[in-house]
């Protein structure tokens, strides 16, 4: 996880960034002119560029607003306060679903004047420009004569159940020869396990066990694949459990995708 912050001081206005970190489309409008001007600004600029607009996350935006709301009472602009969760465990807990996330912090005195400084600012303007994130929630909260502003981007992941996510996966792998088990309550068991948990106990009787974490529920991990293609392996099972904080990642930290387990038999 990689972290820059840059802030500056003039005309009660200061800005921070924290970079992009390599994790439900709800269209409804901001909750209020002054955010939904925010959003405006931010894709009247990517427009201009020749990038697609983000679209609006209330899950997005009710974390924003949280700690927006956390800065208000502060007084002061910080990515985050002693006993609060890190910017991509909030966003999950609020129902947020991406494989990137990024977010702006400010404390201004209007929607364009916080927009315009993170324009000017080379990090705040990458940030808001990342051609790979699709979606924002902003939250803006006045409070001690400044408006304490928040924006969170991300590139989306869809939200699937368990089950949905254990039938994407078996179809890729009944694609490509293997026959499914009908039980995946072992494969469950051993998804749900810590990293250092080796699954002896569970006496699976697999060849081959594996799980990791990932964005993407129908793209294999390359030793998975290896695996497949060795032609050793008949049948597998499928499970599929809730994500293990940032997790062993095939590709890359994700935050609040998929996590998975393959038994080859």
């Amino acid at each position: 996880m990689v972290r820059n912050f840059v802030f500056f001081c003039g005309r009660r206005l200061w800005i921070g960034l924290t970079l992009t970190i390599v994790l439900s489309t709800v269209t409804a409008l901001a909750q209020d002119s002054d955010e939904r001007r925010l959003v405006d600004l931010t894709n009247e600029a990517r427009t201009q560029a020749g990038l697609k607009p983000v679209v609006w996350d209330a899950n997005l935006a009710a974390a924003a607003h949280a700690h927006a709301v956390l800065m208000s009472q502060q007084g002061e602009i910080s990515h985050r306060y002693p006993g609060e969760a890190d910017l991509p465990e909030r966003a999950a807990s609020a129902g947020a679903h991406f494989s990137v996330i990024a977010e702006n912090i400010a404390g201004g005195t209007s929607p364009g004047q916080v927009h315009g400084a993170w324009m000017q600012s080379q990090m705040h303007h990458d940030n808001l420009m990342n051609p790979n994130i699709d979606h924002i929630g902003v939250a803006l909260v006045p409070a001690h004569g400044t408006l304490y502003a928040v924006a969170d981007f991300t590139k989306s992941v869809e939200s699937l159940s368990n089950e949905q996510v254990e039938a994407s996966v078996g179809k890729v792998l009944a694609g490509k020869g293997l026959t499914l088990m009908p039980d995946a309550s072992g494969a469950r068991k051993y998804c749900a396990l810590n990293d250092s948990e080796q699954g002896a106990s569970l006496d699976l009787k697999a060849r081959f066990l594996m799980r990791w974490q990932s964005a993407d529920a129908t793209k294999l991990p390359p030793q998975l694949e290896q695996r497949i293609t060795s032609g050793q392996f008949k049948q597998a099972a499928v499970g599929a459990c809730d994500p293990h904080g940032d997790g062993a990642v095939a590709g890359g930290p994700v935050f609040s995708g998929y996590r998975l387990a393959v038994l080859l038999y």
